[in-house]
């Protein structure tokens, strides 16, 4: 089971259902980071039910959408609205339906048994225009994971998966610094697919082989013919799958400037929180 542990952010999400509610946390990072699943794992968690609001109807039904999700939060409560890609949901040219939503948001707070938070999530916070950062006084950074949390990612996403004897985890995540936990994905299925490539490979040259010789072509490979994964099948998914976020990127850049100047990993506590297994 994948659980993401982020220091004093969960418990202080878990607090926020049983004293005053701040109604409002955000989520920005890098993309492929893992901002919806820590979503929809911190709502797991806490217990609460989660929402996630759809971009389609936010476009097409506009403040009946609106109402009808807060309605329904109110009513199931406690709750979590997610709103992924905010920054897109929230834009001005949406007035009147980014409107609706505020005065609906707004109004949590006039009723305190209610439990309903809003989560954020958003590759670019410095897209917010103030009236929606001012109702997200939690801002917390989702960065790139560390070698530890790298190899605890693997350790999941390879669980089912028949390792050499000689296969290291923490030698895999080592090689992998600055990838994202979607980079590791890709990593694991294109060292996964390499096996395939390779039986595809054999059996097509067994058959042409066969009809070279008159012979009846071989019948193809089960399952159960796939070998175990080596090391070597990801030092060449490596050299295939390039991580998809640079650190000295611009937008890298702009996210850690927008973290120290607004974000609870800046001045006050310069750190960001980084997703664990």
């Amino acid at each position: 089971m994948l659980t993401l542990w982020i220091g004093g952010f969960l418990i202080s999400l878990l607090l926020y259902f049983s004293t005053q509610p701040c109604n409002g946390i955000l989520l920005f990072g890098p993309s492929g980071t893992g901002k919806t699943m820590l979503a929809k794992a911190v709502a797991t968690e806490a217990g609460a039910n989660l929402i996630n609001m759809s971009m389609s109807r936010w476009f097409s039904e506009g403040e009946k959408y609106v109402k009808a999700v807060f309605s329904l939060a109110s009513k199931i409560s406690p709750s979590i609205i997610f709103l992924d890609e905010v920054e897109s949901m929230l834009h001005r040219y949406r007035l009147k339906t980014k409107n609706e939503f505020i005065i609906n948001w707004d109004g949590l707070r006039t009723n305190e048994k209610e439990r309903v938070l809003v989560l954020a999530a958003t590759n670019r916070p410095f897209d917010l225009d103030e009236a929606v950062i001012r109702r997200l006084p939690h801002r917390l950074m989702v960065g790139l994971p560390d070698a530890r949390s790298r190899s605890k990612i693997l350790k999941v996403i390879l669980s089912k998966e028949d390792l050499s004897p000689d296969f290291d985890i923490d030698e895999v995540a080592s090689m992998t610094n600055g990838y994202s936990g979607n980079d590791l994905k890709n990593i694991c299925v294109t060292a996964a697919r390499r096996r395939i490539i390779e039986i595809v490979e054999k059996e097509k040259s067994e058959r042409d082989a066969a009809v070279a010789e008159g012979r009846v072509p071989p019948a193809g490979s089960g399952g159960s013919d796939l070998r175990v994964l080596k090391m070597e099948d990801f030092r060449n998914a490596l050299e295939l799958v390039s991580m998809s976020i640079s650190s000295k990127s611009v937008n890298m850049t702009a996210l850690r400037q927008w973290n120290e100047d607004y974000g609870e990993g800046g001045s006050r506590r310069n750190e960001s929180f980084s997703q664990y297994v």
